[in-house]
């Protein structure tokens, strides 16, 4: 079995509250990513219908639960999610302090494909994917949808793009 990880920034509309709470989009709907892949519409849903469990990880690293998705739905934008980072977990009190202080801001999913085709560029097209998990992680892919985008620095939202730049390289180089 081949397990992916998908970057992607947490979106504009995400809400952090208390420091625990959080919900926004884990996957953008329409949208090329740094590896040339594109989600479609309902690529979650025959794996969302099944109703196993999507895990909350730290760096995609199954040892490091930090807490629970208490929903994950498909909407026309994308893959909406809102859950709980557990404070009772040293990496989950650690999460919250880095998203509250916005020094991480990505949340990236783990899936397996099931049905892909190449687009005319030569990248994927996801039309149905196995979703495992969503993490919180320090470089995503898209770089478009970002915690505080309408007050972040400019130099810090570059550097974003650049880490998530290297980030796409490195995955499109694991793949050949």
């Amino acid at each position: 079995m081949n397990l992916e990880h998908k970057f992607c920034a947490l979106g504009t509309e995400v809400t952090v509250t208390d420091g625990t709470v959080i919900s926004g989009y884990a996957s953008l709907f329409g949208k090329s990513d740094q590896g040339g892949d594109t989600v479609e519409k309902g690529a979650y849903g025959v794996s969302l219908a099944k109703g196993r469990g999507v895990k909350m990880l730290w760096q995609h690293d199954p040892a490091q639960p930090i807490g629970v998705w208490d929903e994950v739905r498909e909407d026309a934008t994308g893959l909406w999610v809102k859950g709980r980072l557990l404070t009772d977990v040293a990496k989950g009190r650690e999460a919250a302090s880095l998203i509250a202080a916005k020094a991480i801001d990505g949340l990236s999913i783990g899936y397996r494909t099931v049905k892909a085709r190449k687009d005319d560029k030569g990248g994927r097209l996801l039309s149905e994917l196995e979703l495992w998990e969503v993490s919180l992680v320090t470089f995503p892919m898209l770089p478009d949808a970002r915690v505080g985008a309408k007050g972040d620095d400019p130099a810090a939202a570059a550097m974003r793009e650049m880490a998530a730049a290297f980030e796409g390289a490195r995955q499109m180089m694991a793949r050949d």
